[in-house]
């Protein structure tokens, strides 16, 4: 199943987006809630894993690009990061071209906590999902391909 987000951020919602997320948004604020609840096995932050993730999918990044993509002010990111690197989860790296220039990396600490802490989290929401019947596991499974996209396209803030 493929879908693509269309609509602008700045456009009104359908009747039917609207009704749909008045219904599933209590729903999602529960599980959000539950899901970290049950995911708490790590002393990383919300942020700091959100960091970690996203340097461990694209690879070194600016800290001024992890702010915007992270939708924080620059001084919050470099502050992010700089927790990060006193546990030894990332480094900084000076650009051979331009010295001014530092990108922020994962060490290799980073991305085996990054696994770990994924691994964790996935086993919880598993036994979330392990709680429903096959019937609703296989309606979830059905959506999960637009879910993605739609985390895809707000990862970084909203479509223009």
């Amino acid at each position: 199943m493929r879908c693509t987000v269309l609509a602008s951020a700045h456009e009104e919602p359908s009747a039917e987006a609207l009704r749909i997320a008045a219904d599933i948004r209590p729903a999602m604020t529960s599980l959000y809630v539950a899901y970290f609840r049950n995911a708490q096995h790590s002393d990383l932050t919300g942020p700091q894993l959100s960091v970690l993730h996203r340097l461990g999918f694209n690879g070194p990044t600016r800290i001024s690009k992890l702010a915007g993509d992270e939708g924080v002010r620059l001084p919050t990111a470099s502050n992010t990061v700089n927790q990060l690197e006193k546990r030894d989860l990332v480094r900084r790296v000076r650009s051979e071209d331009d010295r001014r220039g530092v990108t922020v990396e994962l060490t290799d600490f980073g991305r085996a906590e990054l696994e770990r802490v994924g691994a964790e989290r996935t086993r919880s929401l598993a036994q979330m999902l392990g709680t429903l019947d096959d019937g609703a596991l296989h309606q979830l499974d059905s959506l999960t391909g637009v879910l993605n996209e739609l985390a895809r396209a707000y990862a970084a803030g909203a479509p223009s």
